[in-house]
């Protein structure tokens, strides 16, 4: 505990980290207070249905990423999504569109083009969902009273508007927390959305074990338990790698290069989850079809039961599918962003080899057959840790809104940028001689 008090004590020596600190605890701030401003020409008081609609299933996922924002009939209703749904779009559109491509081999003037494109496109998709989310207020169980000025073109466009500016504007404050703060904006407004949902969630789960009579405190301490236990393992899954000795040539005396043993030795790290949380998040987006099927056939046998056992997001066959899913999108998405040969290339280009591998596309095929054999423990884990939300609701009697926690993508983005954000701190700390907030800053290997 000392050491944890002298290491923040070294933080708050280093000005320039400090400041960077107080700006993002500051825009943090601002975030979760416009989270809680309901839009102009709705009644908060009659909100109340759409609270309960949306605190389990897909819609308390997504409120979960709003901070609640979205229950709240908020001027920040639709989160950051819309930038996510548009970095993917340009990411995979990436591999097609050859401009694209272009712009990812200009370096910093390729990346500001490309994220002018993917903020035009984070409008276009706002001007799409604001007014879906206002028009499907009243699927959630919103009440016509609850506008006031009703739904007529004098509420409908103005609130469009402010929907699509509270976007831009998270966008915004997510891009200043990166450049001005201590990194990873839009990651940390996901995640400090997420946490701002535990204590309740908490809250739910203690009063429904100790007033209910349902298990007691000691059933709680094992839940806390097993929490941190799924922590521990989302931590291995996050920082897992599989690391390639890479020899480089020695540069002689005279300008040329000589392989030999005497030659630096580093390594590539491989990471077992190289895709993150996108697999997770495809499939989620994927896991609406079955049910909207079944409702469209729903007079035959088998749509009927497509319908009631796919809008169980903690049943059986939905949780199959999606770590089926899951498996196989983790090994689309780390074929996209691992370029093994562009790695082989420059590898080869610096001097580099693997030992025993030729340099070029034999080492290409290397790297790629590493990858696809780690690829397939980490995708079964990754699906694990997906589905496990429902194992504990079933096994263990969990209230839905706290088993949220106990895997998915609240957990992987919550130790994800937790982790990042450590790092980020670390770096600055150990720039400045001073000890981080790490042990180590290794990461864990796999055979």
């Amino acid at each position: 505990m000392k050491k944890f008090f002298e290491t923040i004590s070294n933080i708050w020596k280093i000005d320039e980290l400090r400041n960077r600190i107080l700006l993002t605890l500051g825009l943090l701030l601002v975030y979760r207070f416009g989270c809680q401003i309901v839009l102009p020409g709705i009644d908060s008081t009659q909100l109340s249905q759409l609270a309960s609609s949306t605190d389990s299933g897909i819609f308390g996922l997504l409120n979960a990423f709003t901070g609640g924002a979205f229950a709240n009939a908020s001027i920040f209703a639709l989160g950051i999504m819309p930038y996510i749904s548009a970095s993917i779009v340009v990411q995979l559109m990436s591999i097609a569109i050859p401009y694209l491509q272009k712009l990812d081999k200009e370096g910093e003037s390729g990346r500001k083009t490309k994220n002018q494109i993917t903020r035009w496109l984070t409008i276009g998709i706002c001007v799409v969902q604001a007014p879906a989310y206002l028009y499907g207020l009243e699927a959630f169980g919103v009440q016509d009273s609850a506008f006031v000025l009703g739904k007529g073109l004098d509420f409908m466009v103005p609130a469009v508007i402010i929907l699509v500016t509270g976007c831009v504007f998270a966008m915004w404050l997510g891009e200043k927390i990166t450049d001005k703060g201590i990194g990873n904006g839009i990651s940390l407004l996901i995640m400090i959305g997420i946490i701002a949902t535990l204590p309740q969630s908490f809250v739910q789960e203690f009063i429904s074990r100790t007033v209910d009579n349902n298990g007691g405190l000691m059933f709680i301490l094992v839940e806390i338990i097993l929490w941190f236990l799924v922590i521990l393992a989302s931590i291995l899954l996050v920082m897992a790698t599989r690391q390639i000795p890479v020899q480089y040539a020695r540069r002689t005396a005279s300008g040329g290069y000589e392989k030999n043993i005497m030659g630096s030795r580093q390594y590539i790290p491989l990471k077992l989850n190289a895709s993150g949380v996108m697999p997770i998040i495809f499939a989620q987006a994927i896991m609406f079809a079955p049910s909207l099927i079944g409702k469209t056939f729903n007079n035959s046998a088998a749509g009927q039961w497509m319908e009631v056992q796919f809008q169980d997001i903690f049943g059986l066959a939905y949780n199959v599918l999606f770590g089926l899913l899951i498996i196989i999108f983790t090994y689309f998405y780390t074929a996209i962003t691992v370029p093994t040969n562009k790695m082989a290339d420059d590898l080869k280009r610096s001097g580099g080899f693997i030992p025993g591998i030729r340099p070029g596309k034999e080492t290409g095929d290397f790297l790629d057959k590493i990858m696809s054999l780690i690829t397939l423990p980490g995708s079964v884990f990754l699906a694990l840790l997906a589905v496990l939300p429902a194992i504990v609701v079933k096994l263990m009697d969990i209230q839905a809104g706290w088993a949220m926690f106990y895997g998915g993508t609240s957990l992987l983005i919550m130790v994800g940028v937790a982790i990042d954000t450590v790092q980020q701190v670390n770096a600055y700390l150990l720039n400045r001689h001073y000890d981080g907030l790490m042990k180590s800053g290794k990461n864990r290997k796999v055979a």
